[in-house]
């Protein structure tokens, strides 16, 4: 039969997510030191994550906004740069099997 669902409460989830960030020891291990699932320790740090990164300020936030917009525009490019590389690299092959 299944154990009972553990309850965490937030300073614990805290603590753990400090100490992934402070302690330079491997989640595995850090997650085993505290008796979490990997998995579960990796949920409290991107929550955090998420947490921080909407508590930023707006200023911060516009500046995140146009950095994602000129990374999707330059990963747009080198997609179209690739993929002419493909057809010059298949274009050539086929040349030199003339």
């Amino acid at each position: 039969m299944a154990e009972p669902k553990k309850q965490f409460t937030p300073e614990f989830r805290a603590e753990a997510v400090r100490l992934t960030r402070t302690s330079g020891r491997s989640h595995r291990e850090i997650a085993a030191d505290l008796g979490v699932g990997r998995s579960t320790l990796r949920n409290w740090i991107d929550g955090q994550r998420d947490r921080e990164m909407d508590a930023l300020p707006s200023d911060r936030q516009e500046d995140m906004a146009a950095e994602l917009k000129r990374l999707r525009r330059e990963n747009e490019v080198l997609r179209q740069e690739r993929e002419i590389l493909k057809r010059a690299t298949t274009f050539f092959v086929n040349e030199g099997r003339r």
